[in-house]
């Protein structure tokens, strides 16, 4: 008999969920510390569940688009009534590895075309946190795709220390690239956009927005607010503005920095910022025309800034997210 699951249990079933998956969350349970929910992610693809399945299912289709493995071995069996053992290596910077193995438990097939397929892991590396864990991955065909989900959860090593970097730290992380790794999966079905082309968009945005930030802090909190620079209040004094200014200023320009980080998930904001850097740049060449033929003057700048924004804009077109994941089951009907 399978046991019931209570209500707002950390593994509860989802709507319409059939008693093969259900089996495979009560399975899962004894890896759980401290009733927490475990890590949930579920991403809708528009594809065919057999180009799911076989992206997913696959080692060498599975590697380019998971960031949590640099690489995914099978391991050969006697039969195919065996599990399916496997090895996994995930490179973690400085020439360093973290090596682990894993273990298909069970595939099944519904009548509706619904299919589960539940694994365990495992880790004898001392450098892994993770020490041994459970989960599954559900593939629940609808009429836009396919719904990908998964759920897994694991015991960490190292006592309390190692739960509370768990909890602050590794956790957070995993599950956020567990959810990247879904949305990457996704443009690569959806819009034949391959892992490794979108790796790089990701990082030419992410690098085209953190060095517009720098500036913008750079800008506003050094010649604005710490060291009060006299060029800086020459060209507002120009602009026929109070120099008292200058330190309000500094603060507006340390929050578009902190602005272009929160809104990490937004092209508009490349579009904007284009905009003011025309703006500005306009009124130093009406107000203040000896600076723009000055060493390090603002032409450079803002031409540079404007570039930076316009590479951002374009990269950020087709890039994985994480926010597209839903991260926690569906609350039941009732």
């Amino acid at each position: 008999m399978i046991p019931e699951i209570t209500p707002r249990h950390p593994y509860q079933s989802v709507p319409n969920e059939p008693t093969s998956v259900r089996t495979v969350r009560v399975a899962c349970y004894p890896f759980a510390m401290q009733q927490r929910p475990g890590i949930y992610v579920e991403i809708q693809i528009r594809g065919d569940i057999e180009e799911v399945w076989r992206q997913s299912q696959r080692p060498e289709l599975h590697e380019p688009w998971d960031l949590r493995f640099t690489k995914i071995q099978y391991l050969p069996r006697a039969s195919e009534a065996e599990p399916q053992r496997f090895n996994y290596t995930t490179r973690i910077g400085f020439g360093l590895q973290i090596v682990g193995q894993g273990e298909s438990t069970g595939t099944r097939e519904e009548a509706t075309g619904l299919r589960t397929s539940a694994l365990k892991f495992w880790s004898a590396d001392s450098k892994s946190l993770i020490e041994e864990g459970s989960g599954y991955w559900q593939y629940i065909p609808t009429e836009n795709g396919v719904r990908f989900l998964t759920w897994y959860d694991y015991r960490t090593r190292f006592g309390a220390i190692g739960r509370l970097l768990d909890t602050v730290l590794f956790r957070p992380l995993l599950g956020w690239a567990t959810a990247w790794s879904f949305d990457r999966l996704r443009l690569q079905i959806d819009r034949g956009l391959e892992p490794k082309v979108a790796l790089r968009l990701s990082a030419i945005h992410a690098c085209s927005r953190l060095a517009i930030a720098v500036i913008w802090l750079w800008q506003g909190l050094l010649p604005k607010l710490l060291f009060d620079d006299a060029d800086e209040r020459a060209m507002i004094a120009a602009s026929h503005l109070s120099t008292a200014l200058v330190p309000m200023m500094g603060l507006i320009e340390i929050a578009i920095a902190a602005w272009a980080i929160l809104s990490w998930r937004r092209r508009s904001f490349f579009l904007l910022n284009i905009v003011a850097m025309v703006v500005a740049l306009a009124n130093v060449a009406i107000m203040s025309p000896s600076y723009l033929v000055a060493a390090f003057n603002p032409v450079t700048l803002n031409l540079a800034m404007i570039a930076l924004s316009l590479v951002g804009y374009v990269a950020a077109a087709e890039i994985p997210s994480a926010s597209r994941c839903l991260r926690r089951p569906p609350k039941e009907s009732t």
